[in-house]
């Protein structure tokens, strides 16, 4: 409570909210662009798209009585100022801060979240789901799910509204499109024509004329209804929302709340046996200059000076990943023209934006559609071009039926760039990448792979360039690397084999991943305590190094696996191995380090791996309790 926000500071819930007259709601809304400014400037996080919401989320608040009217925020990046009115400002400067608020809607954090999100395009969905399941149980609440025209693009949307309109359940989407732009006169005779096709006289006299038109012979019922479609169409652009049965309204400019409110209202009112469709149209970053002026709106941001906008972000001490995945992906395409790049509406996330500057037509972003990108790229492979699909660990398993049946089964070389492997810190487990290896390497004839370092990466990348007979996919954290010098471009790996970087004789510690730094400072603590530790990079989960694996577990007392993933991938893969090969059956001591068997909420990525006991510390004492009384003597 600053005293800069008066009339916020007597809101708590959104109970207050509808207590407070119409007049009152611009004061609030610009008190609550101020709050959501000053919160996000101490924490990070999305910004520009919680700063287009402010008046739809005090109108929508104001208008419906949530939490008995559900509102369902799709992806929920820009919930921070609904989670400010819904009894959360005491704790909103704890954003993806651990164990505080989530960055995203969720189901376990308050009564007015009643859908998780952190994926898009769900809202619909589960929005009908609520929907029927009232009219099921006789209820009366209203169901509003308010989506983004990105989202938007998003094929299960469709499904949804296709559904919808099919079931002609009591649904309110609210479509907030922010890629659009209203000059004022226009936008004030979309409002009023807005209002008009949104109230009950209209919609009355519209259902007249329909059982009228009804009565009709058919011809002239169709020349009916197409003129009336028409010229709905006409003022308001909705005959495509029609076409999936829902009644489209709009569009409304987003940040007038005398527009707003009088649409939100008809649309609540409504007597309509279809679910409605009211198209706002806002600005992302509104209201917040340096947000406004910034190429991405400051989607994503980490703390920054309110004043001047100036975001405090640390020094590099080495390169990103993501940089590096894009620089010798250059490279490749440099000597080679038939390789060419995919990503689903995150070119600038996977730094996919470089390569589409030096090959612009070369690089095709999809939008969020992974299940239509995986496909793409077969195409693209079935042609003789060599696609890689850049795609989030945690996105691609949206297209994992592709992967299996679009790729895989007909032995296509795709190549997977799989970015956010691993825990990812503040987005927590929305978007940890935590089961690739899993879904993947039971895939036949599948190449996993994982990088260790940046300069692996280099290499995998040359080596997924390399692979031409079949599907293969590399995984890398987000991040920086560890600072090793990197060549102009990689060199291509032997499919299926792994690396010694430190020879021991007591323990062997098999790495999957970029655990290896940790795992090479746990050998040398337990050097420290007599006990001799080889150290391996895996490099491939699939296909296995066999010879490594036996070789490991043949030469030492205990075989420690790890990797950033959760069951059932690289570790279950050894194991497997190791059982039929007959290397259990001796005294071997086997310990697989993978993710426990939950969630792990958002925190830094650091103290998400601790929590995980997948830190140095960790290994340590896997290995000392897999030896028992003699690691204790060996301490001693």
């Amino acid at each position: 409570m600053t005293g800069q926000t008066p009339l916020l500071d007597t809101v708590d819930v959104p109970a207050d909210i509808r207590r407070l007259k119409a007049e009152q709601l611009r004061q609030l809304a610009d008190e609550l662009r101020q709050e959501t400014i000053s919160a996000v400037s101490v924490t990070g996080g999305h910004l520009g798209a919680g700063l287009g919401v402010v008046e739809l989320t005090v109108a929508l608040h104001y208008v419906f009585d949530t939490p008995r009217d559900r509102l369902i925020w799709d992806v929920g990046h820009q919930a921070y100022p609904h989670k400010i009115v819904t009894g959360r400002r005491g704790r909103i400067r704890t954003l993806r801060q651990e164990g505080g608020l989530s960055g995203f809607t969720r189901r376990a954090e308050s009564e007015y979240d009643p859908f998780g999100a952190a994926h898009s395009s769900t809202s619909i969905s589960a929005g009908l789901g609520m929907a029927v399941a009232r009219d099921l149980a006789g209820g009366s609440n209203h169901v509003v799910a308010v989506i983004g025209d990105g989202a938007m693009s998003a094929g299960m949307a469709y499904e949804a509204m296709n559904n919808a309109g099919a079931l002609r359940s009591r649904l309110i989407v609210v479509l907030n499109d922010n890629d659009m732009s209203i000059a004022p006169p226009v936008g004030a005779m979309s409002a009023h024509l807005s209002r008009l096709l949104s109230g009950r006289p209209y919609v009355s006299l519209r259902n007249l004329g329909r059982s009228v038109a009804e009565a009709l012979p058919k011809p002239l019922e169709l020349a009916a209804r197409r003129a009336e479609e028409f010229a709905r169409g006409f003022v308001a652009g909705g005959t495509l929302f029609d076409e999936l049965g829902f009644y489209y309204v709009g569009p409304v400019d987003g940040h007038n709340l005398d527009h707003l409110l009088p649409v939100l209202k008809n649309a609540r009112d409504s007597r309509l046996d279809k679910p409605i469709l009211v198209h706002a149209v806002t600005k992302k970053g509104k209201g917040y200059p340096p947000a406004e002026n910034s190429a991405d709106k400051y989607h994503g941001v980490v703390k920054f000076d309110v004043i001047t906008g100036k975001q405090s972000k640390p020094v590099a001490n080495a390169p990103a990943y993501q940089a590096v995945f894009a620089k010798a992906l250059i490279a490749e395409a440099e000597a080679d023209k038939k390789i060419v790049a995919v990503t689903a509406a995150m070119p600038s996330g996977t730094s996919l934006d470089k390569f589409a500057e030096r090959f612009p037509e070369r690089c095709f972003d999809v939008g969020i559609a992974e299940q239509h990108g995986v496909t793409f790229a077969a195409g693209l492979a079935t042609e003789g071009f060599k696609p890689f699909c850049a795609i989030y660990s945690t996105f691609l398993q949206r297209g994992y039926d592709q992967v299996v049946h679009d790729v895989a089964i007909q032995r296509l070389p795709v190549r997977f760039a799989i970015d956010r492997a691993g825990l990812v810190g503040a987005d927590g487990a929305t978007h940890a990448g935590s089961f690739d290896v899993a879904y993947l390497a039971c895939l036949p004839d599948f190449v996993v792979m994982a990088a260790a370092d940046e300069l692996e990466l280099v290499h995998m990348v040359a080596t997924a360039a390399q692979i031409d007979d079949r599907p293969s996919a590399f995984r890398y954290p987000r991040g920086e690397g560890v600072g090793i010098e990197l060549p102009a471009r990689g060199t291509p790996l032997e499919i299926g084999k792994g690396r010694v970087l430190r020879e021991g004789s007591k323990i062997a510690i098999l790495s999957f991943g970029t655990r290896l730094a940790e795992c090479l400072v746990a050998a040398e603590d337990l050097a420290a305590k007599g006990l001799g530790t080889t150290v391996a990079d895996a490099r491939f989960a699939k296909p296995l190094d066999t010879d490594l694996v036996r070789r490991l577990a043949r030469e030492h007392e205990v075989l420690i696996t790890i990797e950033e993933g959760a069951i059932g991938g690289f570790a279950s893969h050894t194991m497997q191995y190791l059982a039929t090969a007959g290397l259990l059956d001796h005294g071997l001591k086997v310990r697989p380090m993978i993710l426990p068997d939950r969630f792990i909420d958002h925190a830094s990525p650091a103290r998400q791996y601790e929590q995980a006991g997948l830190d140095t510390k960790g290994i340590v004492a896997t290995a000392l309790a897999a030896l028992g009384q003699r690691a204790e003597r060996a301490r001693g």
